[in-house]
């Protein structure tokens, strides 16, 4: 399928795992912060708390690394200072 799109991979160099790092540091905080403490009795039960999760996750959870504001507080910030 690769060749067939004309698809470029983009892969990390041998023993450079830092572009892996983010996504593997949310999936840490989505199974610790919600996927591992709920057991879900329908898959409309899961999708309604999913939704609920990425809206706390995005609008209200404040983050360390972007210096204690929410993600779409920072991107707000970051959008303001480009235009």
């Amino acid at each position: 399928m690769i060749e067939t799109f004309d698809i470029k991979r983009s892969l990390s160099q041998k023993g450079c795992p830092y572009d892996n790092a983010v996504a593997e540091a949310t999936f840490k905080v989505f199974k610790t912060e919600f996927s591992n403490r709920y057991i879900f009795k329908s898959l409309d039960e899961l999708s309604i708390e999913l939704a609920d999760y990425v809206n706390w996750y995005n609008n209200i959870r404040i983050h360390s690394t972007l210096g204690y504001l929410t993600p779409v507080e920072f991107k707000r910030n970051t959008l303001k200072k480009i235009v």
